[in-house]
């Protein structure tokens, strides 16, 4: 095996040949985890740090095969049964990895949410999923603590990580008295559920999305062998919290089917850059991917400091990827970043890969798996250079990878799946080489005037300027356009907030882009609202800029 050999050879070869193969029953833990522990015991399937970047921990398929045996045979004696479900909130730490596989072979379906969730998010998301168990550390026992009276149909409480009170199980004392053999276990099919996700939505509650064994556990091989371009050498870094869907993109399920180990590293919540670039350097990451945000971050590091010769494929995903910023990496490192996209609701869907030239700025071409078109509201397919909704082809045949269903929600459904398509919700235009460049979500396109404004496009100019680290765009009212554009900008070391240096940022975008695009409002700001994965909350810039704002009357 070359690991200098991409995975996709020909794109276009592959687009036509490439299917996935959907047994009638599968299950990820006992189809791909336990394989690996029979074929390869001892081959590393996660190396796990801890906050300071200490203390690795080295973790077998073996080692995962036996301890998800023992959890599952826990769940068991519990009384969870196929079907029932069970909010996981953890940090970055093994115990997420052994409790996911440990669900999933029973048919139980593990709801990962982020440690930043309130109290009230877990109310909701227990309530409303009508979860049978909460798993969670010793250091967010207490948001339960709040409100489990309120969930009539929480059974049963664990905590990993301490001691608390008699209510709550100890997960160290019940694996080590739980035995390493399942058996009596109601097998999975392809269809079955296997993974739910809460995904939040800017004007409603947070949807359930529902995942198939075959919708992640076979598909996201997509993500991980053409995107991610993995090997089973190497060792992958995705930087995501637990919670988040990016975790189940480059944590597990595409990585672990390639035989590729994953590394672990259970951060605080403030990037460190210069640690994360020791980390690489020093446990020698082979490919890595990570949200536009750290990129940017990574960047203002002089790279060249640190020996990253093993590192040989990034990647990035979350949102669109700024042309500078690659190229500022590339120049650092010598590598490309392959800009990918996707959902929560899916796997990758569009992406650059090695085998075909990155034009940067562009998120690529559909992946293998996949018909993906820009369309208008009709469904009809747009031709080059006209923006569109980003949609998926879901007939004649669904394509694998592809989520079941928002549960219990057939209207939300029903404005999702139109005709052939499922619609995406971002918008988009093809170039004349079938490259897809990103607009934005749809309620994130600024009107002005009458024009329509992408704010990655506006964001992707500001940040070529030397005096710009980092940059939001949303959408700000004005009583004559309706809409102005309006930029919120981190500084560059160095540099401080003007006026002058506002007009001079405004005259930049000018110049780099269409006039009509520049930013009228600016504001200097010190950090950005963000998720814990890195995403730009752009709709609680674009609130605030809204609270209050009445539309003048007309006449």
């Amino acid at each position: 095996m070359d690991i200098n050999e991409p995975n996709m050879k020909d794109y276009e070869l592959e687009r036509k040949e490439f299917r996935l193969e959907v047994p009638e029953y599968f299950n990820f833990g006992f189809d791909i985890v336990d394989k690996w522990a029979k074929r390869q015991p001892n081959k590393l399937a996660l190396l796990a740090v801890d906050r300071n970047g200490e203390n690795p921990r080295p973790y077998s398929f073996c080692d995962m095969s036996r301890a998800s045996n023992r959890f599952a045979n826990v769940l068991k004696r519990l009384g969870l049964r196929k079907g029932a479900r069970v909010f996981l909130m953890l940090p970055r730490i093994p115990e997420w990895y052994v409790t996911m596989v440990g669900m999933i072979k029973l048919g139980v379906i593990p709801m990962p949410a982020t440690t930043q969730c309130t109290s009230k998010d877990i109310e909701y998301r227990i309530n409303t999923s009508k979860s049978d168990m909460v798993i969670t550390d010793i250091e967010n026992v207490f948001k339960v603590d709040e409100i489990k009276g309120r969930c009539k149909y929480l059974k049963n409480l664990m905590v990993i990580g301490g001691e608390h009170k008699d209510d709550w199980l100890s997960y160290e004392s019940e694996l080590a008295n739980a035995t390493e053999s399942v058996v009596d276990v109601e097998r999975t099919k392809s269809e079955d559920p296997m993974l739910l996700y809460f995904t939040s939505g800017t004007v409603a509650n947070p949807k359930m999305v529902i995942h198939t064994q075959a919708s992640f556990g076979i598909a996201h091989l997509i993500t991980a062998k053409f995107w991610q371009d993995l090997k089973p050498t190497d060792l992958h870094w995705t930087i995501s919290d637990m919670g988040w869907s990016k975790a189940a993109w480059g944590k597990i399920f595409g990585q672990w089917t390639i035989g590729a180990a994953v590394f672990l590293y259970n951060a605080s919540s403030k990037f460190d850059p210069r640690l994360t670039l020791r980390l690489i350097e020093r446990y020698g990451i082979t490919t890595f991917c990570a949200p536009p945000t750290v990129y940017r971050v990574l960047v203002l590091e002089d790279l060249r400091r640190y020996k990253l010769d093993k590192l040989r494929h990034c990647t990035a995903a979350g949102e669109p990827l700024n042309p500078e910023v690659i190229s500022q990496w590339g120049k650092g490192t010598g590598l490309k970043i392959y800009d990918g996209y996707g959902q929560t609701e899916t796997v990758n869907i569009v992406g650059n890969y090695r085998c075909m030239p990155i034009k940067p700025g562009s998120m690529g071409k559909p992946t293998p798996g996949f018909d993906v078109a820009v369309v208008d509201d009709d469904g009809r397919e747009l031709p080059p250079r006209r923006e569109g909704h980003i949609a998926i082809k879901v007939k004649p045949t669904r394509p694998v990878g592809l989520f079941k269903e928002y549960w219990k929600e057939p209207a939300r459904m029903k404005e999702v799946f139109k005709g052939d398509w499922y619609y995406t919700g971002d918008r988009a235009y093809r170039d004349d080489d079938g490259y897809f460049w990103f607009v934005g979500r749809a309620d994130d396109v600024i009107i002005s005037s009458g024009y329509r404004i992408g704010p990655f496009e506006v964001e992707s100019a500001l940040i070529e300027h030397p005096a710009v680290a980092e940059a939001a765009v949303v959408a700000s009212p004005d009583d004559l356009r309706g809409e102005v554009v309006k930029a919120f900008v981190i500084l560059a070391p160095g540099y401080e907030g003007s006026e002058e240096l506002k007009k001079e940022l405004q005259e930049h975008v000018k110049r780099v882009t269409a006039p009509y695009k520049h930013p009228r409002k600016i504001d200097f700001v010190n950090e950005l609202p963000k998720t814990i994965s890195g995403k730009i909350k752009r709709g609680e810039l674009k609130r605030k800029e809204w609270e209050g704002w009445q539309r003048p009357k007309q006449g």
